[in-house]
């Protein structure tokens, strides 16, 4: 694919008005976008970096970057790292290849993959800092092997981890409240080892996380299903006698909801008068694409949240790194535990994920993640939100579908055999469903994937009604 040079770029007319009502960098978003419409700028079309458009037409380079971002969010623009910014291939609407048997979502991971996989769960690894990741992994394999890891971590990468959270989630926290795991359900699991215990009653939102459900169950504890609604948990409804509350504040999975300040005041109350420890999944809080993330729970009282996050979606399932913040009595407890069963977060990893922590590799990966997820969202609300009422679009790598519960599934099978797999609310519900529809990941698929897979959905709803 050809591009266009950046001299040619700069000499087109750009012409930007500071007497006009329309701010600078809104100007600037709309001729450039009325250039690619027009063909001025066709796909693959270099632009100038955000510091030379600027010098280049005399304002601020905070005008240009805004401007580009709108770009990015709408599918305009697309980055190639360290290549620079690129008129977006829109061409979406080529004929897909012939579908294929496709599987079910349960195993859909050892069976042939299908053409668009618009299921929810997984980040887009297909596009990283090669030259960060070697190095990383240089690092690591300078060090010798260990004989003696700490149940806690490697000190260096919890020290690192409260820096990350100070700065991203603004929670006042040091190495001693981290103690590092292999993920989510590696967390969920040491949880429950400590607090739970055969038939102690386990809180888990519905519909919710099936993992937290099944690693509880399989701890002994007996699982009490707590309904949610568009904003999350639904305090006022919680029994008094569970030892744990499993919740998903940051963005409610799978119907997306952000739980309200009152709210998390109201249930962090109700923790405090029940004896409760609520257990907080940070679940999709680096993602955000309306206004700053809200105060975690953890943040807001320390003594009745263990908050759990990991780097499997801001970063790669395969990595195996996670993180589980708490107060120093309660991890020393868990690093008591980890240690009688031999459980611990391998140390070169460990030592790779510090590094991209210490250089700034991994916040440099999210800035620019945000904005490839961001077009894939505006995506997916432009083409969706005509034909059906969408929930948890400002937020995460999903949004939910509401459909009549008479079509979801006729949708699902016309779907994929139009070579698109997609997921329902059905199975994330722990009992009979109360929400139907679509549960639609785009994280893992292209722009031009999510384009053309909810083309089709589209279409399936307008005839399905």
């Amino acid at each position: 694919m050809g591009t266009t040079s950046l001299r040619t770029l700069i000499d087109l007319p750009i012409s930007l008005s500071r007497d006009a009502a329309p701010p600078l960098s809104v100007q600037l978003g709309d001729w450039l976008r009325g250039a690619m419409r027009a063909g001025a700028l066709t796909a693959g079309t270099r632009l100038p970096s955000s510091r030379g458009l600027a010098a280049q037409l005399g304002v601020s380079r905070t005008v240009v970057t805004e401007a580009y971002q709108q770009l990015y969010a709408e599918g305009w623009l697309e980055g190639r790292h360290g290549s620079g910014t690129f008129v977006a291939d829109l061409s979406a609407d080529a004929a897909p290849r012939a579908p294929q048997e496709l599987a079910p979502p349960e195993t859909r991971r050892v069976r042939q993959a299908p053409l668009i996989d618009l299921t929810p769960g997984d980040p887009w690894v297909r596009d990283y800092d090669a030259a960060a990741w070697r190095r990383a992994w240089r690092k690591a394999a300078d060090l010798p092997p260990g004989d003696d890891p700490d149940p806690y971590g490697l000190p260096l990468l919890r020290e690192l981890l409260a820096g990350h959270l100070r700065r991203s989630r603004a929670i006042a926290v040091g190495p001693e409240n981290i103690l590092v795991t292999r993920g989510t359900g590696n967390g969920l699991d040491l949880v429950a080892l400590a607090l739970l215990g055969p038939g102690a009653r386990a809180g888990v939102e519905d519909p919710g996380y099936r993992v937290a459900r099944n690693v509880f169950a399989a701890r002994g504890a007996t699982i009490v299903p707590c309904p949610v609604d568009e904003d999350g948990v639904i305090v006022s409804g919680l029994p008094s006698d569970l030892r744990v509350l499993y919740t998903t504040p940051a963005h409610q999975y799978p119907m997306g909801g952000r739980l309200p300040i009152p709210r998390r005041e109201r249930l962090l109350a109700w923790a405090r008068r029940t004896g409760a420890m609520v257990v907080e999944d940070d679940y999709d809080a680096e993602f955000r694409y309306d206004v700053a993330p809200l105060p975690a729970l953890y943040g807001l009282d320390p003594s009745r949240v263990v908050l759990l996050g990991t780097l499997s979606k801001s970063l790669a399932p395969d990595v195996g790194v996670g993180w589980l913040v708490g107060e120093p009595a309660l991890l020393s407890r868990i690093a008591e535990i980890r240690q009688n069963l031999s459980d611990r977060t391998s140390g070169p990893v460990q030592q790779a994920v510090a590094t991209l922590l210490e250089r700034g590799d991994l916040d440099r990966h999210l800035r620019r993640m945000r904005l490839e997820y961001a077009r894939r969202r505006a995506a997916v609300v432009e083409i969706l939100g005509p034909v059906c009422r969408l929930r948890g679009d400002t937020a995460g790598l999903h949004v939910l579908a509401e459909l009549p519960p008479s079509v979801v599934e006729a949708i699902v099978g016309a779907a994929a055999s139009r070579g698109v797999l997609l997921d329902t609310t059905a199975r994330h519900h722990h009992a009979d469903s109360h929400v139907h529809g679509l549960v639609i990941g785009y994280g893992s698929a292209s722009l031009t994937e999510v384009r053309r897979g909810c083309q089709i959905l589209a279409e399936l709803v307008a005839c399905a009604r």
